[in-house]
């Protein structure tokens, strides 16, 4: 039943619609996503002004959902998005929606758990969506975020990163006085008040001039003198209150106290007996509390129910929608519930819970359990609970499903109410350590690191619960977790020591151990400790997870330690035992730390670029596409950008982000595709995915955030804002605790870079302090990296010659060309064109500005040039042009890059003849799809050919062109295609 029309005016807001409007639809380029986060006081307006503003959009053309997050603290995962779905789904005016809609609504009703896990469901969801808005805008609105579960939370941020592939804006209303202490929200919105794609509102109350319209409009007359003040002085501004003040005045109701407590209570008390009890059901409801519920626990006839709720809407306590009913403000539940008798409170949940429990759905489960809880049935609450804690579990909630759990535990050590012929009450019957170690387990998966720690004692100490060992094991986990690595160590020790565990127990012990010991940086003892696994795991059968995992710890360790033979034997080896145990996540793990030693430590990147890609391959015939297979092929992009292959890195980016990937996995990609983007001088794209990450990260994510920061230095000076870039760096030296040493001297060259091109361009003064600060960590690095392995030594070397060359321009304001000419050597030794080309640049541009060796620099800018058009670097190439017209330099006939970096022009080095003769029409077919990133499987279906077939064209290709890998196949088509 629908309420009637609103008809006091919305004063003083005005602007503010029209702000939003723009914000949320006329400002939003096609693609591209936009929120609003609308915080104020309770009363103030804002669902007022989310009402208004939907009507707005709708009138518009967008199609607009709108939801609300429940106050029981437990609610099912991403109810506000499926009551949304629910009441479009009602609405006959989108009829052409509704198969769309149902088919989003069935994959809630049928998701179960899954490799991919809560990525997938959210993939699901936003393809779902785009379903649903056919075409057009989408707008989710959403009131009381503050309730948002965090499934709903997490969705949110897939979507606003632009993950979902659709329009979407967001506005979203939030009480304000709610966002106390450790809100989970306060920190996302921190995060995202740094996007311009956000926007943060801060909804005042109305001014003194705007109370006295919003008054005069109820009362119909503008009220006198005293009695504006006095509204003006019990209001404060609060539209809603000043209605109901105004209200009271308009119908004669002047006896009334100064408090807006009293003022509710004489409303609710004018109403008559049935509407009073419809209005004290609604306010002890979850809203929106149905019509078929609220007439089960007032227990009247429909017709006395119709009119009962139709006083309660005239007197505007109420209001009502096709879904169910609600209060018109949650302050008068908060001031009802202090007026029922505890008896009186419980018969109301009682009657709410028979209701729910004569219709059995699994979205009831949270609302039932909460109702017999306040009915004081914690044997009946118990069941539902942990209904809806495995309900939450299923859709990934593992907040909420911590929150039903707890409450199952709360629940089973309270004592049933005693019955009244004075009988013995039956005991809940249910198993403690059960609760415990899922409370526990729950906890650990949602974050709530000192809460898993705290149940998991307590788990301890029960008869029934796990071993002893078992427990070291998981308590080591959940430590490690919340970053208390030392007690993590000792409990990992107690197993190994302990005579009493299983050989399995200790060889995932030692494992984990090891794993640890490699984060803490402590590389020899990480090697000691995964070599004590694996003699271990060599007795325990089935130990292939701890195999992967020590193996990967111990060749790390050797790679660091001066022994990289050794560590990719041993990894090589893990790699052999994943393949013949088949599980999908250890062969997944096995190629991932593989791909990630060669083009990481060992900087052997065009070989991890090959494992990488056949790694991406087999995993997705394992079918973990979208989780493993995404990380082993942003290893790839990020290997393929190292070594100048710009063009195929972008064909495997590309690729890779058609799985629509999320959380840490997006963030991987994304920071690889912006790195393409910075370099080829995209500022659009390059911002639009530094915007993505961060909109992610705000989520959690600390790890990403130096290459984020990194990337967006890069970006600043290429746009000639250097202190945007000098901010970036000390931001990330700031927040980070990295003992990277290479991340560490890659922060300090771009730091140093922004310094000096301050001084040379003389638009920002040069921080001494930040310069100060960055020499020290450049003796840091030196002094760390001189004790790390030759590999690593290898590459930080090349970023402290850098950071040495950029010093010396900041020292003297021309560059030294000894060691811009020491960084090109050292970087071409390493096959990295990119900083090589740099190098060069800097060296000719040091020649010149001391007038000698002109010739010299003249061929120094030549091969630059030569160097950053291969690549396809618009900023770099405009720069070395810059700097030879200046000089009078003749680049040659080279032809200059077009400025739309995605429409680049072939290199220079062009070969004069066909390296593609030999093939056959249907062989360039397959490796032109080979060179996009394609599988072997995806080419069969692509060109409707076998994908046996498909191994047999590409074997040809590779005899034929002299190649052994796809990555030297792809390079020669690439050298070769059509301009």
């Amino acid at each position: 039943m629908a309420s009637d029309v609103d008809t006091a005016p919305l004063v003083g807001r005005a602007g503010t619609v029209a702000t939003l409007r723009s914000a949320l639809l006329d400002d939003v380029a096609p693609g591209h996503t936009a929120a609003v986060f609308l915080t104020g006081e309770s009363g103030v307006g804002k669902t007022r002004l989310l009402t208004e503003v939907g009507d707005r959009l709708r009138q518009a053309g967008a199609l607009v959902l709108t939801g609300t997050c429940l106050d029981i603290g437990d609610a099912s995962p991403l109810h506000p998005v499926r009551q949304a779905l629910r009441r479009l789904d009602a609405d006959q005016a989108e009829a052409r929606t509704t198969s769309a809609v149902r088919g989003l609504l069935q994959v809630f009703d049928e998701e179960s758990p899954s490799p991919d896990g809560a990525g997938a469901l959210l993939e699901r969801v936003a393809q779902g969506l785009h379903l649903v808005a056919g075409g057009r805008p989408l707008v989710l609105v959403l009131d009381d975020l503050q309730w948002v579960d965090r499934s709903t939370r997490q969705l949110l941020l897939y979507l606003l990163a632009g993950l979902g592939d659709l329009q979407l804006s967001v506005l979203a209303a939030i009480r304000a006085e709610a966002l106390r202490g450790a809100h989970p929200l306060r920190r996302v919105l921190t995060e995202l008040r740094r996007l311009r794609s956000v926007r943060v509102v801060d909804l005042l109350p109305l001014d003194r001039a705007g109370t006295d319209e919003l008054a005069a409009a109820i009362v119909g007359a503008p009220l006198p003198p005293d009695a504006a003040d006095l509204v003006w002085q019990r209001s404060g501004g609060n539209p809603f209150v000043v209605e109901e003040l105004a209200r009271d005045r308009r119908d004669g109701r002047d006896g009334l106290s100064d408090t807006l407590r009293e003022v509710f209570l004489d409303r609710v008390d004018a109403l008559p007996q049935p509407a009073h009890a419809v209005v004290q059901a609604v306010a002890a409801g979850v809203e929106p509390v149905e019509h078929w519920l609220l007439g089960q626990v007032v227990r009247l006839p429909e017709d006395e129910l119709l009119d009962a709720v139709r006083e309660a809407v005239a007197h505007r306590l109420l209001v009502g929608a096709d879904e169910g009913y609600r209060l018109r403000h949650r302050l008068v539940a908060e001031i009802l519930a202090g007026e029922l008798l505890p008896a009186e409170r419980a018969a109301l949940h009682r009657r709410y819970a028979e209701a729910l429990t004569a219709v059995p759905a699994e979205l009831h489960q949270a609302r039932l359990a909460h109702h017999w809880r306040q009915a004081g049935e914690p044997a009946r609450a118990l069941p539902a609970a942990m209904a809806a804690a495995r309900e939450a579990e299923r859709l990934h909630g593992y907040a909420e499903a911590h929150r039903h759990w707890s409450a199952a535990l709360t629940l089973a050590a309270t004592p049933p109410p005693v019955p009244p012929d004075g009988s013995r009450p039956e005991p809940v019957e249910v198993d403690r350590a059960e609760l415990l170690s899922s409370a526990a387990e729950s906890a650990h998966h949602s974050g709530e690191h000192a809460r898993a720690l705290s149940l998991l004692a307590e788990l301890s100490a029960e008869p029934t619960g796990p071993p002893a060992c078992a427990l070291h094991i998981r308590r080591a986990r959940y430590l490690a977790a919340a970053g208390r690595s030392a007690p993590a160590e000792e409990e990992y020790r107690r197993v190994l020591d302990s005579a009493d565990c299983t050989p399995r127990e200790r060889c995932t012990a030692a494992a984990r151990l090891a794993e640890l010991l490699l984060h803490l940086g402590r590389y020899a003892e990480a090697g000691e400790q995964a070599r004590e696994a694996l003699d271990l795991a060599a007795g325990v059968p089935g130990s292939t997870s701890e195999v992967v995992l020590a193996s990967a710890a111990l060749g790390f360790s050797e790679a660091f330690l001066e022994d990289p033979a050794a560590g990719l034997t041993v990894m090589r080896r893990a790699l052999d035992t994943a393949e013949r145990s088949g599980r999908p996540e250890d062969v997944a793990c096995a190629y991932l730390h593989l791909a990630e030693l060669l083009t990481g430590p060992l900087n052997i990147c065009e070989e991890g670029v090959v494992v990488a890609r056949r790694g991406a391959e087999r995993v997705a015939e394992l079918g973990l596409g979208r989780t493993w297979e995404t990380r082993l092929l942003a290893v790839a992009t990020n290997g393929l950008f190292r070594v100048g292959q710009w063009a195929e890195a972008e064909k495997v980016v590309a690729a890779a982000l058609r799985h629509r990937p999320s959380g840490a996995d997006a963030v991987e990609l994304l920071l690889a595709r912006c790195r393409l983007s910075v370099g080829y001088g995209d500022v659009e794209a390059s911002d639009r995915d530094l915007e993505a990450v961060a909109t992610v990260l705000a989520g959690g994510g600390a790890r990403h955030v130096l290459p984020m920061l990194i990337l967006r230095a890069g970006l600043a000076m290429w746009q000639g804002r250097h202190d945007l870039a000098r901010q970036a760096v000390q931001r990330g030296l700031t927040e980070s605790r990295s003992d990277d040493v290479i991340v560490l001297a890659t922060l300090a060259w771009h730091g140093l870079r922004a310094e000096a091109e301050a001084a040379a361009s003389r638009t920002v003064e040069v921080d001494p302090t930040a310069v100060r600060r960055l020499r020290e960590v450049v003796d840091r690095v030196a002094r760390k990296s001189e004790k790390a392995g030759a590999p690593v030594r290898y590459v930080a070397d090349g970023f402290l010659a850098l950071c040495d060359a950029e010093l010396s321009r900041l020292d003297d304001g021309r560059g030294d060309p000894e060691l811009w000419g020491r960084s090109a050597t050292e970087w071409d030794r390493r096959n990295h064109p990119y900083p090589a080309a740099y190098s060069r640049l800097r060296q000719a541009e040091a020649l010149l500005s001391r007038r000698s060796r002109v010739a010299t620099a003249g061929k120094l800018l030549r091969q630059a040039y030569a160097m950053a058009q291969s690549l396809g670097a618009v900023p770099l190439s405009a720069e070395i042009r810059t700097l030879a017209g200046r000089a009078r330099i003749t680049l040659e006939d080279a032809p200059a890059l077009d400025p739309v970096p995605r429409q680049r022009v072939a290199p220079p080095d062009v070969p004069a003849v066909d390296e593609l003769a030999e093939l056959t029409a249907r062989e360039r077919e397959v490796l032109a799809a080979v060179a996009e990133g394609l599988t072997n499987k995806e080419i069969g279906q692509r060109l409707f050919i076998s994908e046996r077939t498909i191994g047999v064209h590409v074997s040809h290709i590779f005899d034929k062109l002299h190649v052994r890998t796809r990555v030297q196949a792809s390079a020669i088509f690439l050298r070769n295609r059509p301009v």
